[in-house]
């Protein structure tokens, strides 16, 4: 199967560079350019592609903005690439709905893979913008918990697989701490997902610090 791309930058030639190095893969094509949000919203309404990967500073419509509008009217996947790390940019994304947060000196390597990993339904995130996220997390902690919509609807099993997704355990991980299988595992990390209305793991980890259920120091890598 072939993974069609929506590549959104306002620099021409790094938007160009990143479109080039994706269409060398066999698997993967780049159905449509654009030089700001708004064009990238547009041209994923007349694509659907299977991926946006989203500058976040861009005129008319910041990435951010096009991410939020991106992930609520569509299935496609969204990856922020951009030069900055801060924590603000990480956590606004994150919570617009986006898979995936790359810098954009990342590898060409390392750019494909990330392509195909948020295909796959996984989420990823350079490890310098995941530690930072949790920090920026736990510090949010320590306010009162959000009332996350949902949460009373999940069972025993599936409230401790959220809370160890949110300490950033894999599936055979979740498997070895509750003594079950890993065809279990992945059903209560659907059901967690389905009724929380996520759209992934890292928001996961999101809800599992905000609602309370993950408390500052219990993050592990």
């Amino acid at each position: 199967m072939t993974i069609r791309v929506v590549v959104a930058d306002d620099h021409e030639l790094v938007r160009s560079g990143f479109a080039l190095i994706l269409d060398t893969q066999p698997d993967i094509t780049v159905v449509a350019e654009a030089g700001d949000g708004a064009q990238a919203v547009e041209a994923v309404r007349a694509h659907a592609p299977d991926i946006a990967l989203l500058d976040i500073h861009m005129p008319v419509m910041d990435g951010i903005q096009a991410a939020r509008k991106i992930c609520a009217e569509t299935d496609t996947r969204v990856v922020i690439l951009t030069v900055f790390n801060q924590d603000e940019y990480v956590y606004q994304a994150l919570h617009a709905g986006a898979s995936g947060f790359l810098l954009k000196d990342v590898r060409r390597d390392d750019l494909v893979h990330a392509v195909r990993v948020v295909m796959a339904g996984e989420s990823l995130l350079a490890p310098v913008v995941t530690r930072k996220l949790i920090d920026d997390l736990v510090r949010r902690n320590a306010r009162p918990p959000i009332e996350v919509p949902g949460m009373d609807a999940l069972t025993g099993r599936e409230r401790e697989t959220l809370a160890l997704l949110g300490q950033g355990l894999s599936n055979p991980e979740i498997a070895a701490a509750l003594v079950v299988s890993e065809h279990t595992v992945k059903t209560h990390v659907s059901n967690v997902l389905t009724k929380l209305g996520l759209r992934d793991r890292i928001q996961a980890v999101i809800c599992a610090y905000e609602s309370g259920l993950i408390q500052p120091g219990r993050w592990r890598r």
